[in-house]
């Protein structure tokens, strides 16, 4: 017959080692997420435009835009 402190430290192990293969699950995709955020920081600049460069050439679209409205009212108006 199984006496009750061997099933509770059984119990207790199982749950133990359940738990601790658990947080070395986390504690591995932690790791991994970090990897992938460095890459990411590293690629940006690489990848997309910076938002102030951006805003400076939408500007000259605009103004490009705003010439060619311009002469066309000229041309509507004669």
């Amino acid at each position: 017959m199984i006496d009750n402190q061997f099933l509770v430290n059984m119990v207790g192990m199982a749950a133990i080692g359940t738990g601790g293969w658990f947080a070395r699950v986390i504690w591995d995709a932690v790791n991994n997420l970090r990897e992938d955020l460095h890459e990411l920081e590293v690629d940006l600049p690489k990848t997309y435009v910076n938002k102030f460069d951006m805003d400076k050439r939408m500007d000259h679209i605009e103004h490009m835009f705003q010439r060619i409205y311009d002469k066309l009212e000229g041309k509507a108006d004669k």
